[in-house]
């Protein structure tokens, strides 16, 4: 004989809440993880790009992307900030660049303590250098001008004027570009680090120093492809 029985009896509704709370904690945690993953992944894969600031594209449009990409490594080195074009030695900033703003920074680190520096800009010139170059490669020069009180500062130029002594063989005797399309990349940063102190070969290395040859390849790639946008 078959006798009836009692249905079985339902989950509470507390019981039932608990459980689905858990079932989403452990889908969060879950997803938490996956993303943290894929994060790291990002950051390993672009590194040079998103942890050096200081290879952000240049502000001068044209121009042969090796010399492009080496300016933006000279800056990864250099300048790794944010805004490397308002940049003091030291890492304080300034807001106007209608002039070389000739500050001198005490200098905390490294050969040249206690000294203090007029560095500035992406490119960390001093501004004995920018007068020198201003003179030379400036834009907005005019001749006879006898010094650069009056020639900008702002990033447009800077670009404008490290780009033209980069590309003046007769000062590097020897033709950058040319070595930089040989893939002679360290024969470069060596050739540039007696004005370029942090580019490995110089006195003032830094954390960045070695990874520049690997950051000069990638922002090449960059470089490249901008070029290749503008042709077509």
């Amino acid at each position: 004989m078959n006798f009836p029985t009692d249905p079985e009896p339902s989950m509470p509704a507390h019981s039932r809440w608990v459980r689905l709370r858990e079932r989403i904690l452990t889908s969060r945690v879950w997803i938490s993880l996956v993303m943290v993953s894929l994060m790291l992944l990002l950051v390993w894969w672009w590194r040079p790009l998103i942890l050096l600031p200081g290879t952000q594209p240049l502000v001068m449009q044209g121009g042969d992307p090796y010399l492009r990409a080496l300016m933006r490594t000279i800056s990864a080195s250099e300048s790794n900030v944010l805004r490397p074009y308002h940049v003091l030695h030291g890492s304080s900033f300034v807001w106007t660049l209608d002039t070389h703003p000739n500050q001198c920074q005490s200098i905390a680190r490294g050969p040249n303590r206690g000294n203090c520096s007029t560095a500035a800009g992406r490119y960390q010139l001093l501004n004995s250098t920018w007068t020198a170059l201003a003179l030379r490669y400036h834009p907005d020069r005019v001749p006879g001008m006898t010094e650069d009180s009056q020639l900008s500062f702002e990033p447009i130029y800077q670009d404008l004027v490290i780009y033209a002594w980069l590309s003046d063989t007769r000062v590097w005797r020897t033709d950058l570009s040319a070595l930089l399309r040989q893939g002679k990349t360290q024969t470069v940063l060596r050739r540039l680090s007696g004005t370029w102190t942090s580019l490995g070969y110089g006195i003032e290395s830094n954390k960045m120093s070695s990874e520049l040859p690997s950051i000069y390849k990638r922002v090449l790639e960059d470089e490249l492809e901008r070029a290749q946008r503008v042709e077509g």
